[in-house]
């Protein structure tokens, strides 16, 4: 069954899906944040078989999330290390920790914590308007079409009434 690409989709949320595309991506990216740099220590802790871990591994450094970096050279082995893109895919994995940590964890409470170093207090994330620091929340917030947004599909899209045009 061939799978349906969504990159070049006038939505970045779409484009976002289609380059993590399974289940096993965020995971692998989660294990990175965790401090895992390691063929064998993604494997391990995913379980994965090697062929979708090599696939998504090299789909990941493909897209600029990842960097490989030689270790050793005899037999070469290869560190897989955070790129600035890659670490900046951190919010991302931080909110799906917050709603699972509302919605899906056990009795017990949270599976893994984190802990904010800077100020010594553990933490979840939070998104906030980048202007005022308050809390969005979809009640609150509108979409307007972007610059990017295709001219092609502009008339469609403002039809159905879900968008306005971007403030000059």
């Amino acid at each position: 069954m061939k799978r349906t690409s969504f990159a070049n989709w006038p939505c970045t949320v779409a484009r976002t899906v289609d380059l993590l595309g399974d289940w096993w991506t965020p995971l692998i990216l989660r294990e990175a944040f965790y401090g895992a740099k390691r063929f064998d220590e993604f494997e391990a802790t995913l379980g994965l078989s090697r062929n979708v871990l090599t696939q998504r591994l090299a789909r990941l450094v493909d897209a600029g999330l990842l960097t490989r970096v030689p270790y050793q050279e005899r037999p070469v082995r290869h560190e897989y290390l955070l790129t600035e893109q890659g670490r900046d895919f951190f919010p991302i994995i931080a909110a799906m920790m917050a709603w699972g940590d509302r919605y899906l964890a056990p009795a017990d409470g949270e599976p893994i914590v984190l802990h904010h170093d800077t100020c010594d207090h553990d933490t979840h994330a939070e998104v906030v308007c980048a202007h005022c620091r308050e809390p969005l929340h979809h009640r609150d917030v509108s979409a307007r079409l972007g610059p990017g947004f295709p001219a092609r599909l502009r008339e469609t899209a403002l039809a159905t009434g879900r968008f306005t045009e971007t403030a000059d």
